[in-house]
This record gives structure tokens, C-alpha cells and sequence, in this order.
């Protein structure tokens, strides 16, 4: 038998192993995941782009986006939940910040697009050149900056911000300027989003994504599990000049801060739970089921 008629064979086997290889190894089930994300929404990108030139740089491109990417969240085995909407849902332009931890953020920004309709994400200039992803995200009136180019930035948030001003466009930016992965903290903020606000006088609306529990980048594991997405009332910005922009971007980061510390504490419980169901919870691990009343826990779980 010659090696080609081996071939169909050993693909065969291949798709019959795919599936016990998928459960039994967690590397390779931590990377197709995310490969398939990337895929998922490369492709679509991919697909849509021709349709966003009949309207190009509409943010309404990226809503109707949204409804086909969301179903990808299905396939991850994530679950989102979304708390405050009302303050996403009300029709005027706003700038909103949000922190910053993966690139499955863009994933719960899909899940929730249809409830802020009209949104325009800021993003890197160095994301444009993922092809097709960069292009697509173009056409679909994302706002990429040039960080290094102080004054073409500048010139590029302008743009942003008549978006705000004319056609009530929330602007969505990371103030934090990098993906972090710290459970226990926010990093620092950057002071972009907080000026393109109080230039127009539009409020700041502070949205918050609990921990990612069930993703651990090191030991390269990504399981199932649930995202709680916390929009905050909006904190006003009418009056206020660049001398109190130190101070607005304090009052924000503070009362994020504070939020991401109750649903992390929220979301330590479930991933004590989580960890428990798969039988990875040692015996000197312990966790207590506090009354509802309480908002903390006491826990020690290792992956």
C-alpha cells in the first residue's frame, strides 16, 4: 500500500481523535479556541467588507456586525452578563471607558452592541494592519489613532467627536491603553479619552468586565464560565475645563476600581465552584457560601 492510500486514512483518524484529544489536552483546547475566535471574526470581516463599502465608516456597519459575531460566544461556552444597560441604552453621545483584559473584551462588546446602537471603538493604529480584520474594522467606522503622532491623533479624535456631537455616537476607549491581565487591580489611565470628553462636554461613562476566572494565559487553560459587563451611571463633564481633568479621570478610575473589586470577589466564588466541578480543588483548599447579604468570601483555589 502506498503512502497516498494511506492518506484518507490517517485523516480519518485524525477527525475520530480530534474530539478526545480536544477534551483530554488543555493547551490544544486553550489555543483552537482562541484560534477559532480569531478565525471567526477574521472571516467575517473578510465577508462583510464589500457590504461596508456601499456605506463605508458607518458605525451601524459594526452593529449589524454584531448580530452575526455574537453567536461565536455560543461555541466558547461564555456566558454574558449584562448589568446597567439602561445607562448604555440612552440615545446621546457619550464617551465610554472601559478596562481592558483580553481581546475576547471585543467578544462582550459584540454581545452588547445592540443595546448601545451607535458606537464607535478607538482603537491602535497598529490593529489596522491585521489583515482582514484592521480593514474591516475600518470600513466599520472603528477610530484608529496614531499614538505616536501626537497631533494626527488629535486631528483623528476630532473626528470622533463631531461623531459625538451630530449623530450621538458613544465613543468607546481603554483607558488603561494595554490589555491587562492583573486580577487584582486597574492599571494606571491615560488621559485621551477623559479630554476628548470634557473638550465636548459630553459625560463619561464608566463600563466595567469582571475577571476572566476561567482563562489562565499561563498554564494555558480556558474553560466555560460567565462574564459579568457592570455600566455605571455616567459622571458629568458639563463645565468642567482641562484643569479638572486630573480629577475627573481620578473620580472615574476610583469608582471603577471599586467595581471590579466586588465582582472580582462576585467571581471568585464561581471559579471556586468551577474548579470544584472538575475535581481540580485540593483537599486543604477550602471555600465558604456566605449569605447573600455579604459581599465577601473566603476562598483558596489554585488552577
Amino acid at each position: 500500500m502506498e503512502l497516498l492510500d494511506l492518506l484518507p486514512i490517517f485523516a480519518l483518524v485524525s477527525i475520530l481523535l480530534l474530539p478526545f484529544v480536544y477534551d483530554s489536552h488543555g493547551t490544544f483546547r486553550y489555543h483552537s479556541r482562541f484560534a477559532f475566535y480569531i478565525v471567526s471574526v477574521s472571516f467575517t470581516a473578510m465577508i462583510c467588507s464589500p457590504f461596508y463599502c456601499l456605506n463605508p465608516f458607518n458605525v451601524k456597519n459594526s452593529l449589524y456586525t454584531s448580530y452575526i459575531l455574537r453567536h461565536v460566544t455560543k461555541v466558547l461556552g461564555i456566558k454574558w452578563d449584562l448589568r446597567g444597560g439602561e445607562h448604555l441604552a440612552e440615545d446621546r453621545g457619550c464617551v465610554i471607558v472601559a478596562n481592558h483584559q483580553s481581546m475576547l473584551d471585543i467578544l462582550g462588546m459584540f454581545n452588547i452592541w445592540h443595546v448601545m446602537d451607535k458606537c464607535a471603538p478607538v482603537a491602535k493604529k497598529e490593529v489596522f494592519y491585521v489583515l482582514p480584520f484592521g480593514v474591516g474594522a475600518w470600513l466599520a467606522g472603528v477610530v484608529f489613532i496614531d499614538r505616536l503622532n501626537s497631533s494626527k491623533a488629535h486631528d483623528q479624535l476630532n473626528h470622533a467627536a463631531k461623531l459625538m456631537k451630530s449623530d450621538k455616537v458613544k465613543l468607546w476607549m481603554f483607558p488603561e491603553g494595554t490589555r491587562n491581565s492583573s486580577h487584582s487591580s486597574l492599571l494606571p489611565f491615560k488621559k485621551g479619552a477623559f479630554r476628548v470628553a470634557i473638550t465636548c462636554q459630553v459625560p463619561i461613562l464608566p463600563v466595567v468586565y469582571s475577571p476572566y476566572y476561567f482563562i489562565n494565559n499561563k498554564k494555558k487553560f480556558f474553560g466555560q464560565g460567565r462574564m459579568i459587563i457592570q455600566a455605571l451611571p455616567e459622571i458629568p463633564t458639563k463645565g468642567l475645563t482641562m484643569d479638572d481633568l486630573d480629577l475627573l479621570m481620578k473620580k472615574t478610575r476610583d469608582v471603577m476600581s471599586e467595581t471590579f473589586q466586588s465582582l472580582a470577589t462576585e467571581v471568585a466564588l464561581q471559579r471556586c465552584i468551577f474548579l470544584h466541578h472538575r475535581n481540580l480543588i485540593l483537599t486543604k483548599n477550602r471555600f465558604v457560601l456566605l449569605p447573600p447579604h455579604h459581599r465577601s468570601v473566603s476562598f483558596r483555589c489554585h488552577m
